[in-house]
C-alpha cells in the first residue's frame, strides 16, 4: 500500500479528495439502488449494483493512474487529432442514439460487444477544452485577429455544440459557458468574446424557432429539453415536477442529522435516485450535515484546482486545469441546484458519486490530465529543490576549503624557518689554546 501511494504522483490533496468522494459514493449508491433492484429483479438486493459501481470506480482510478503518467503537453496533439473523431461519434449518436429502459436516449450510444452505454458529449467536452487551451497558448505571443480565430477556434467550438445541442441542451450550455471562461482567462479580447456571446444567443434562438416550426425534423430530445425549460418557467405539472417534488420531500425529511444510512423512504418513489437525484437521497439519509459536507468537498476540490492552476508552469497547463477542473465542480453544483429546484431538470450527474460507468470514467480522464499537470509541477519543484541542495552542498565545500586555506596560511606565518646558531664558531680553537 505504501509503495502504491509512493507511485502516485501529482497533487496529493486532489488525489485525497477524489478518493474521499469515490469512497463515500458507495453508501448512497447502495441505498438508492435497492428500488432499482426491486423493479428489475423483484428483490431489494442491491449487491449486484454495488459490485458494478465498485468495478466502475476501480476502472476509473486505473484510468486516472495511467493518464497522469502521460506528460501533459502530449494532450495538445491528442486534442487536435481527436476533434474530428468526436465529431463523427457525435453525429452517429445524434442519428442512431439508443434506448435505455424503454426510453429514447439520443445522447447515448452502445459500445458493440461490451453492452456499455456511452455518452459521447462528455468525451467531446474534454477534447474541446484541451483544444481551446492549445489554441490560446499557441497564440499568446502573436496578436489575435477575429478572422483567424473564427476559423481556428470558434468554428470547431460551434461544430461541436451544434452536434450536441439537439440531444443535450444542458451539456451544450455547460460547454459553451466553460469555453467562454477559458477564453477570458486566456486573455482573448473581450470585444470578440462579446461578439461570440451575441452570436451564440442568436443561434440558440434561431434553433428553437426552427425546432418549433418543424418539430418532426429533430430528435425527440429537443422537444424534451424545450418542455423542461417551458415547464420550469411556467410551473406546469409534468413528470419532471414529480421528480422535483419527491426530491424536495426527501430533502425536507432529512432535517439536520438525516434518517440514517440506508433509511431513505423517497428512494422508493424517486426516479433516477442513484444518478441524477442522488443528492436528494444523500440529504435525506445524512441530513444537512451530510449535504454541506459533500458541498464542502467539492468546494475544497475547486480551491485545489485554483492552486494547481496558479502553480502551473505554462499557460497551456493553467488553461487545461481550469478548463477540465471547473466543469466538474460546475456540474456538481448544477446537480445539487436541480435537486432543490433552482435549475430545471438537466440530467447532469453528481461527479464521482452518482452511479454510471461512462460518466465516472470521463470525469476520471479529466482528473488524470489535471494530475498530469500537477505531476510536472511536482517534478519541477523537486528539481529546483535538488538544485538548491546541490548549490548549498557546493557552497559548503567551497567555504570549507577556504577555511582550510586560511588556517594553513596562519600556520605558515607563525613558524620560524631561519637558521640560527648561538654557539661561537671559534670556541673549539679558543679552548685549545
Amino acid at each position: 500500500m505504501k509503495e502504491l501511494i509512493t507511485n502516485l504522483k501529482g497533487d496529493k490533496v486532489i488525489w485525497a479528495f477524489v478518493a474521499l468522494l469515490a469512497l463515500f459514493s458507495f453508501m448512497p449508491v447502495f441505498s438508492a439502488s435497492s428500488n432499482l433492484a426491486y423493479m428489475r429483479h423483484g428483490s431489494g438486493n442491491a449487491f449486484t449494483y454495488l459490485l458494478k459501481h465498485g468495478i466502475q470506480i476501480f476502472v476509473g482510478f486505473f484510468i486516472i493512474y495511467k493518464i497522469h503518467k502521460i506528460p501533459y503537453h502530449y494532450f495538445k496533439t491528442i486534442s487536435w487529432i481527436m476533434l474530428p473523431v468526436v465529431w463523427i461519434l457525435l453525429a452517429y449518436t445524434l442519428m442512431k442514439g439508443t434506448v435505455i429502459d424503454g426510453a429514447n436516449a439520443s445522447r447515448w450510444i452502445q459500445i458493440p460487444f461490451v453492452g456499455i452505454t456511452f455518452q459521447t458529449s462528455t468525451l467531446a467536452s474534454i477534447v474541446l477544452y484541451v483544444y481551446v487551451a492549445r489554441y490560446l497558448s499557441k497564440k499568446r505571443e502573436t496578436p489575435v485577429t477575429f478572422q483567424s480565430s473564427l476559423i481556428e477556434l470558434w468554428l470547431p467550438v460551434f461544430i461541436t455544440l451544434i452536434l450536441i445541442l439537439p440531444a443535450n441542451f444542458s451539456t451544450a450550455a455547460l460547454i459553451f459557458s466553460m469555453v467562454i471562461m477559458i477564453t477570458f482567462i486566456g486573455k482573448y479580447p473581450l470585444k470578440y468574446i462579446g461578439v461570440i456571446l451575441a452570436a451564440g444567443i442568436a443561434g440558440l434562438t434561431f434553433f428553437i424557432l426552427v425546432a418549433k416550426a418543424f418539430p418532426d425534423a429533430f430528435p425527440n430530445r429537443v422537444d424534451t429539453w424545450m418542455k423542461r425549460i417551458d415547464n420550469f418557467a411556467s410551473d406546469k405539472p409534468d413528470e419532471d415536477v414529480y421528480q422535483i417534488e419527491k426530491a424536495k420531500i426527501a430533502i425536507a425529511s432529512g432535517g439536520i442529522y438525516g434518517l440514517g444510512p440506508g433509511k431513505s423512504v423517497q428512494k422508493n418513489f424517486l426516479p433516477q435516485s442513484s444518478s441524477d437525484f442522488i443528492y436528494a437521497i444523500i440529504v435525506e439519509e445524512y441530513g444537512l450535515i451530510g449535504a454541506f459536507a459533500v458541498l464542502a468537498m467539492y468546494l475544497l476540490l475547486l480551491f485545489r484546482f485554483v492552486i494547481a492552476a496558479h502553480k502551473s508552469p505554462t499557460l497551456f497547463a493553467k488553461l487545461v486545469v481550469v478548463g477540465l477542473g471547473f466543469p466538474i465542480i460546475f456540474q456538481a453544483m448544477t446537480n445539487m441546484a436541480v435537486a432543490v429546484e433552482l435549475f430545471p431538470v438537466t440530467g447532469q450527474t453528481l461527479p464521482l458519486i452518482s452511479s454510471g460507468g461512462s460518466s465516472i470514467w470521463m470525469t476520471c480522464i479529466a482528473l488524470g490530465i489535471i494530475l498530469s499537470v500537477t505531476r510536472k509541477e511536482e517534478e519541477i519543484a523537486h528539481e529546483e529543490s535538488e538544485k538548491e541542495k546541490r548549490e548549498i552542498a557546493l557552497q559548503k565545500l567551497i567555504d570549507k576549503q577556504l577555511q582550510e586555506d586560511d588556517e594553513a596560511e596562519k600556520v605558515s606565518d607563525n613558524e620560524d624557518f631561519s637558521i640560527e646558531d648561538k654557539a661561537n664558531p671559534l670556541e673549539p680553537i679558543l679552548k685549545k689554546n
